[in-house]
């Protein structure tokens, strides 16, 4: 084969996959430091070193970018069951975080758009509380899994964004069993009134 012929069709593919990978690091990154609203498209593809253009031709849209972005980042989001709770709750408190972290500032800074608010909201029903609800024992599943979300973001926020001293400092082990307490309250099947007497 001459040095003039054209790469195989598997090259390309290869360099397909890695641009549109590129394109989502830098859609992530950018999306977490401006928000949805703050975010431009040619910044996303100058950023990737991609054309403008491909992020229609792989995404759809700026939309359609921000929904993949917003899957992968709530993607590892951890279980809050029984069997999991006491390691949830030691993470939640003395874990490092800096995942977490940019899905909640991608959250908060993506937040006041409607649209993206719709987005996250539904990434977060159809994925991460879908897989809890299924994973909790009891009834009401996904109402207690919704509870559970917004225990987790809500001392994340704290900890991590707003750097609450409680929750940061050299005895925040201390708090883990409380934490821990809070989680199995919601996770666990709670006792019928017939049961307490």
């Amino acid at each position: 084969m001459s040095q003039d012929a054209h790469p195989p069709a598997p090259a390309r593919r290869r360099d397909s996959a890695a641009t549109r990978a590129a394109i989502l690091k830098a859609a992530r990154e950018i999306f977490t430091q401006r928000g949805y609203d703050g975010a431009g498209l040619r910044e996303i593809a100058n950023a990737a070193g991609a054309d403008t253009r491909l992020i229609g031709r792989y995404f759809g849209s700026k939309e359609g970018l921000f929904a993949e972005v917003v899957d992968l980042a709530y993607e590892k989001s951890m279980m809050m069951t029984p069997e999991h709770n006491a390691e949830a709750a030691r993470t939640l408190l003395t874990g490092e975080g800096g995942a977490q972290a940019d899905g909640l500032l991608l959250t908060l800074r993506s937040a006041s758009n409607p649209r993206a608010a719709a987005i996250m909201r539904d990434s977060i029903e159809r994925n991460y509380q879908r897989r809890l609800a299924d994973a909790l024992p009891g009834t009401d599943t996904t109402g207690r899994s919704a509870v559970l979300i917004a225990i987790c973001a809500g001392v994340l926020l704290n900890r991590l964004l707003l750097g609450h001293t409680a929750l940061n400092g050299p005895d925040t082990e201390r708090l883990v069993p409380y934490l821990h307490a809070a989680l199995d309250a919601v996770a666990k099947v709670p006792q019928s009134a017939d049961d307490e007497k």
